[in-house]
């Protein structure tokens, strides 16, 4: 018998879990290699362009609208932004040169988005010849959203960054902080030591190198801003989930999952932290027998604080009721 073809959403979905427990970790490695799971593969591109292009940016300019403050930039990020802006653009044409491209002619650059059917010339550190700040201008063009980190005085600081897609944080709020104080209220990581590690090994890091991370929590329906601004509008949703028919869950509660990348500039030496945002509802999970027994043993495991802390304390029942009811995991 021939097996079914999965959907590229399943085949290309970024599954996190290696082992069969979670614990907060660094968990590092180099980007732009192929990752193989029981579904396919991911990773290639450190830019993912995929089918849910034109809808995230369609989401993005919208909150963008309304809450212009997504957008924050410090005085001193100037030429972090011009840096971010061209390094995203040759990553797009290099990863799809039949849909972007970026060519020089002397000090006048032309950027062309097929996807979007933009063109732009521009001259970089001149503002004006952009219709607006160059990290806004090209964070508008990708589905991650972009922090950048400046490193100064022996720490990291948060000094820009087009965040429209947040996991229960603020970038109005975070901004301007170090990379400390940013990730203070984290259980377990201190005492561990994982965030000092990890600021002492991105601090290390060398113009141009490339590093890639996973992180994942729980999200009701394919709600991409769950920003702590719009907690009015999606917190709720977390209890009357479980309060619901369990039939909807598997529907309705997706596993969220952050592909993080972590670039050292060259010219700036900001480090440009990118976040793309990967949503796969629980009844495609299920389509890999594999993944649902491995969600479900993570999320039975899972220790008190650290759901209470992912906001996953309300919807991890309903989710392990469900892959009990509909799936063949082993409880």
């Amino acid at each position: 018998m021939t097996a079914v073809a999965l959907p590229a959403r399943v085949a290309r979905f970024p599954f996190p879990f290696p082992h069969e427990t979670y614990r907060y970790s660094t968990n590092v490695e180099r980007a732009g290699t192929r990752a193989v799971t029981a579904a396919g593969s991911w990773g290639e591109d450190p830019v993912d362009v995929d089918e849910f292009y034109l809808g995230d940016l369609a989401e993005r300019d919208r909150i963008l609208r309304a809450d212009p403050e997504r957008f924050q930039a410090l005085s001193h990020m100037e030429a972090a932004q011009w840096e971010t802006m061209t390094t995203l653009m040759r990553m797009l044409a290099d990863a799809h040169p039949d849909r972007f491209s970026l060519a020089r002619d002397g000090d006048r650059w032309h950027w062309h988005n097929g996807e979007l059917g933009w063109d732009q010339s521009f001259a970089i550190g001149v503002a004006d010849s952009l219709p607006e700040p160059p990290l806004r201008y090209i964070g508008r063009q990708v589905q991650e959203d972009v922090v950048l980190l400046d490193q100064r005085e022996g720490a990291l600081w948060g000094d820009a960054g087009l965040v429209t897609f947040a996991a229960d944080w603020s970038l109005r709020f975070d901004v301007g902080m170090s990379f400390l104080q940013i990730h203070g209220p984290v259980p377990r990581v201190h005492e561990e030591g994982v965030i000092p590690r990890a600021q002492q090994f991105l601090m290390g890091l060398q113009a141009g190198q490339r590093y890639r991370r996973t992180n994942w929590t729980l999200t009701v329906d394919r709600r991409l801003d769950t920003a702590t601004e719009t907690y009015p509008d999606w917190g709720r949703d977390r209890r009357l989930l479980g309060e619901g028919p369990l039939a909807d869950v598997g529907r309705r509660l997706h596993l969220r999952v952050e592909v993080q990348h972590l670039i050292r500039l060259g010219a700036s030496n900001a480090i440009l932290f990118l976040i793309r945002t990967h949503l796969l509802p629980f009844e495609d999970v299920a389509l890999v027998p594999e993944w649902a027994q491995r969600l479900h043993d993570i999320l039975v495991e899972l220790p008190d604080d650290m759901a209470d802390y992912k906001g996953i304390a309300r919807t991890r029942g309903p989710g392990i009721d469900w892959l009990r009811a509909h799936t063949g995991v082993i409880a």
